[in-house]
């Protein structure tokens, strides 16, 4: 598979060659949406918590009598049934919400989300990345004068200047290939990578 490299104007000058093994895979759609759901159920928390008839703060006086008022019979106000009353079946903080993804699995999925890139033409190469001050503003001229405005950066190497000037810009995300995960590659409109970043997906995916 070839891939353009881009120039500091975002132009592209040339083609780099990238493995068949990790750019030119198949699409599988099931996979792809089951590795991402399975990152997103993993970031979950997990930690709400409801409350159930028992321990809702409320009176176990009975609202009114059992018979002659013409209304459905109530024996307290914190039944499930009444406004302001507990939940049947709340939610606990002790819920498990993982999910279980197959190394190769995940390995094929991330493959095959990089390849549908690369073929949609969102997945481009550039030599290096980097800035002279921890800026924001630095970085954000640098991407602006490439026409980048949503981007997923992945560097084999982020010094802290890089970190620092891309951590408070929206809609861009500099990582490193190890931390590039399912969710980013599918979300942001264009991926950028070092050349030295396909060799470490190369090691990684195929």
């Amino acid at each position: 598979m070839q891939l353009e490299l881009l120039n500091e104007q975002g132009k592209a000058t040339s083609k780099v060659d990238a493995p068949d093994t990790v750019f030119a895979r198949d699409y599988n759609e099931a996979l792809v949406h089951q590795i991402v759901v399975a990152f997103q159920a993993n970031a979950r928390q997990g930690t709400r918590a409801q409350l159930d008839r028992g321990e809702v703060k409320h009176s176990t006086k009975k609202p009114f009598r059992q018979k002659g008022t013409g209304r459905a019979r109530a024996g307290m106000t914190s039944s499930p049934l009444w406004r302001g009353g507990g939940r049947i079946f709340p939610n606990r903080p002790d819920e498990n919400f993982t999910q279980k993804i197959n190394k190769k699995m995940y390995r094929a999925g991330m493959a095959s989300i990089l390849s549908q890139l690369a073929r949609d033409g969102r997945l481009a190469v550039i030599d290096s990345i980097s800035v002279d001050s921890p800026k924001t503003k630095l970085l954000a001229a640098k991407l602006k004068g490439m026409g980048l405005d949503s981007v997923l950066v992945i560097s084999d190497t982020v010094d802290e200047n890089l970190l620092l000037a891309s951590r408070n810009l929206a809609n861009v995300l500099v990582v490193e290939p190890r931390y590039a995960d399912p969710l980013s590659l599918v979300f942001y409109k264009k991926v950028l990578m070092t050349k030295g970043a396909i060799e470490q997906l190369k090691e990684m995916y195929s």
